[in-house]
C-alpha cells in the first residue's frame, strides 16, 4: 500500500510546470493518478492508483510530495486522518491512573495529535475525513479495551482533561497582564502551594510579555496544575528549563499521577527515564504517518530508541545506533590552545558575573552546565565579542562563529536565499553539504520563508549556518531547544563530527544531560544565585565537572549497563546513597 502526502505549504503550482503529473508513469499510460482540478490548484493524488515509483517525489521542484510504502494491514487501522493526501495516525496509547505514561519519538509523527485526541479536542475520524466525527463511533471502536471507558467518561463529561500545550512562547499573544493576574483566573485555592512548588515567587508581578522561556513554561504548567481535572496531558514540559527545574517539575508530575491519569510527551531522555512508568514509542515517516507501539518499561523503551530498532515490531527507526562512552577523568594541557581568557567580570544593574581564567584546546568541545540566570549566555557573548567585560579580556582573539540562545526569524527571504547570501561559495563545499546540511535536512527547507519556520526548523537552520561558517571557535547556545530526542542526538553527532574533521573547537551550552554527555570533552560549571550573581568553574574533566554540578542539585547518575547512557538514580536508593558517600555523583 502506498500513501501520498502533499505538503500544501511547499506546493506552488503557479511556479512549476506540473512536473509531478507530467512525469508520472501511470498518468502517461492514461491513468488519473495525479490530477489538477484547475491550472492553479494543487494536485490531487489518488493513492490506490499509485505504483510507488517515486518519480513525482524526485521531480517536484519544491520537495512537496512524499510517497510512502506501508503494510496493507496498517491501512485498515487508521485512527485519524486530517484530509486528502495528508498525515494519518494509526494507533493510540493506553492510559491508566497511578502511572505516568509517556510517548517518545520524532516530531511530526503524531504525538501532539494524540494528546489532542486524548483531551477531546480532536475526535478520531478513522480515515473518514469527509464525514462529521462521531463520538459514539469512537466509544464503540474502543469498547473492548480500557480506552472505551476512557472516551465514554471524557465525552460524557464524567472526566475532565487538562492539556498543557507545547507552544508556551505563544502565551503572551493570547493572554495579558501579570503572572499573578493570569494565575488568579484559574485559582481554585491552590495557587500559593503551586507557586511555591515551582519557585515562581520572584516574578509574580512581572508582565507576561517580559517573561523568559523558562518562566513561560512554568506559568503554563502552573495553570494546568491549578485546574480541577481527572486527566492531565503535558506536551513538552521541560523546554527552556534547567536541570534543577526539570527535576522539580518531574517530581510534581510524578506525585500528581498517584491520583490522576497522566500522559506526557518529553524529549529529555534522562527526565523521561526518571518520571515515566511506561513509555509508548512512536515510529513512522515524519509528516506522513505515525504508529504508536504498546507500552514498554522505560529502560527497554529508551534502549530500543537509542539502538534504533524495535524488536517486537521488527521496525528499524534509525539506520544507526547511539553509543555513549565513559569519558577520561583527566583533561590534558598538552594540546595546542585555540583560545584562552583571563579573569572576567561583568556587572549589570541587579546581576554580577565572575569568570575564572581558562582555555580551550584545538579539536576540543567544552560543555557548559548550570542553572538558568547564572550568566552562561553572557560568558559566551563575551567570547563572541558581543558583550564587553568590565574587567579582563579574552586572549588570543580567534575567528568566532556564534549561535545565540534565542534565534531571530525576521530575515526577509527564503532559507536558500539566506544560506546563499551568508555562505556564498561555501554553500557548495562537499563537506558542508554532506556532513552538515544533509544530516540536518536543510534542503527540505530551501523554499520556505525564514519568517515561516517553526521553532525546530529555525533551530536546525541556525545550527547548520553556524557550523558552515569559516571559524576557529564555534559558540553554540542551547542547540537542543525545540528539537525532539532524535534530532538532539543527531545534532550532537553532527557537531562532534564537524569539530573533529575540521580540527577546530567549540563551546556548547545546554541543559540536556544526554547531549552534553555525548558531545563534551570537558566542562565549565556555573554556580551562584540565579538572577543575582554567577561564577564559572573550569574547564575541568567531565567527571569532576559533573560531580560539581550534580552535587549542587542533589542528584546522582549511573551508567546503563547496556547502552552506557546516563540514568538518574532514584532518590535515597542504595546506589544513590553509596555514590553520595563516595562523592561520585555522576557514575561509578
Amino acid at each position: 500500500m502506498h500513501i501520498a502526502i502533499l505538503d500544501r505549504d511547499r506546493c506552488h503550482p503557479k511556479k512549476c510546470n506540473h512536473e509531478c503529473r507530467y512525469y508520472c508513469p501511470p498518468v502517461r499510460s492514461g491513468s488519473k493518478t495525479i490530477e489538477f482540478p484547475d491550472v492553479d490548484a494543487q494536485p490531487v493524488i489518488t493513492e490506490n492508483l499509485c505504483i510507488g515509483c517515486g518519480i513525482c517525489v524526485r521531480r517536484c521542484p519544491f520537495n512537496a510530495i512524499k510517497i510512502v510504502t506501508i503494510p496493507d494491514e496498517l491501512n485498515k487501522k487508521i485512527l485519524h486522518q486530517y484530509g486528502l493526501d495528508t498525515f494519518r495516525l494509526y494507533s493510540i496509547p493506553m492510559l491508566s491512573k497511578g502511572k505516568v505514561s509517556a510517548i517518545l519519538g520524532q516530531n511530526a509523527l503524531g504525538k501532539t495529535t494524540t494528546l489532542n485526541i486524548l483531551s477531546g479536542i480532536i475526535i478520531p475520524n478513522f480515515g473518514n475525513y469527509n464525514k462529521k466525527p462521531d463520538k459514539d463511533g469512537v466509544i464503540e471502536y474502543f469498547s473492548k479495551s480500557v480506552m472505551g471507558q476512557y472516551f465514554k467518561d471524557l465525552y460524557n463529561g464524567n472526566k475532565k482533561a487538562v492539556l498543557k500545550s507545547q507552544y508556551v512562547d505563544m502565551i503572551p499573544r493570547v493572554v495579558s497582564g501579570t503572572v499573578r493576574d493570569i494565575l488568579n483566573e484559574t485559582n481554585h485555592g491552590n495557587m500559593d502551594e503551586i507557586v511555591s512548588e515551582l519557585a515562581m515567587e520572584n516574578y509574580l508581578d512581572h508582565d507576561v510579555r517580559d517573561l523568559s522561556g523558562g518562566e513561560l513554561q512554568k506559568l503554563a504548567i502552573a495553570r494546568s496544575l491549578m485546574k480541577d481535572g481527572d486527566i492531565y496531558l503535558f506536551d513538552e514540559m521541560t523546554s527552556y528549563l534547567d536541570i534543577g527545574e526539570r527535576l522539580r517539575v518531574s517530581n510534581i508530575v510524578k506525585r500528581l499521577s498517584e491520583s490522576k491519569i497522566v500522559m506526557i510527551v518529553e524529549h529529555d531522555l534522562a527526565i523521561l527515564d526518571k518520571i515515566a512508568d511506561e513509555i509508548h514509542l512512536v515510529y513512522g515517516e515524519p509528516g506522513a504517518y505515525g504508529v504508536i507501539t504498546q507500552q514498554k518499561s522505560p529502560s527497554k523503551a529508551i534502549n530500543s530508541f537509542l539502538e534504533g530498532y524495535l524488536k517486537e515490531e521488527n521496525v528499524r527507526i534509525r539506520p544507526y545506533s547511539i553509543e555513549f562512552s565513559v569519558k577520561s577523568s583527566k583533561r590534558t594541557n598538552v594540546s595546542v590552545q585555540a583560545s584562552s581568557w583571563e579573569s572576567l567580570y561583568k556587572r549589570y544593574k541587579t546581576f554580577e558575573l565572575r569568570i575564572n581564567p581558562g582555555f580551550i584546546n584545538r579539536e576540543e568541545i567544552i560543555g557548559i552546565l548550570g542553572e538558568n540566570a547564572l550568566g552562561k549566555t553572557t560568558f559566551v557573548k563575551m567570547l563572541a565579542g558581543v558583550v564587553t567585560p568590565d574587567n579582563g579580556s579574552v586572549n588570543k582573539q580567534v575567528k568566532v562563529a556564534y549561535k545565540p540562545q534565542y534565534i531571530s526569524s525576521d530575515y526577509d527571504g527564503t532559507v536558500y536565499e539566506m544560506l546563499s547570501n551568508t555562505l556564498k561559495e561555501r554553500l557548495s563545499d562537499p563537506f558542508i553539504i554532506n556532513e552538515i546540511m544533509f544530516p540536518l535536512n536543510i534542503e527540505e527547507l530551501h523554499e520556505k520563508n525564514v519568517s515561516d519556520l517553526s521553532g525546530g526548523e529555525l533551530q536546525r537552520l541556525s545550527i547548520a549556518l553556524t557550523l558552515s561558517l569559516d571559524a576557529d571557535l564555534y559558540l553554540i547556545d542551547e542547540p537542543s531547544a525545540h528539537l525532539d530526542a532524535s534530532y538532539r542526538i543527531n545534532v550532537a553527532k553532527i557537531i562532534r563530527r564537524a569539530i573533529e574533521n575540521s580540527k577546530k573547537s567549540a563551546i556548547v551550552v545546554d541543559h540536556d544531560i544526554y547531549l552534553i554527555d555525548l558531545i563534551s570533552d570537558a566542562l565549565i560549571v556555573f554556580k551562584g544565585s540565579p538572577g543575582r550573581s554567577g561564577e564559572s568553574f573550569g574547564p575541568m574533566d567531565m567527571r569532576s565537572g559533573m560531580n560539581l554540578f550534580l552535587k549542587d542539585i542533589g542528584v546522582t547518575f549511573r551508567r546503563d549497563e547496556i547502552t552506557k547512557r546516563p540514568r538518574i538514580n532514584k532518590t535515597d536508593s542504595a546506589l544513590d546513597r553509596e555514590q553520595k558517600e563516595k562523592g561520585e555523583y555522576y557514575y561509578i
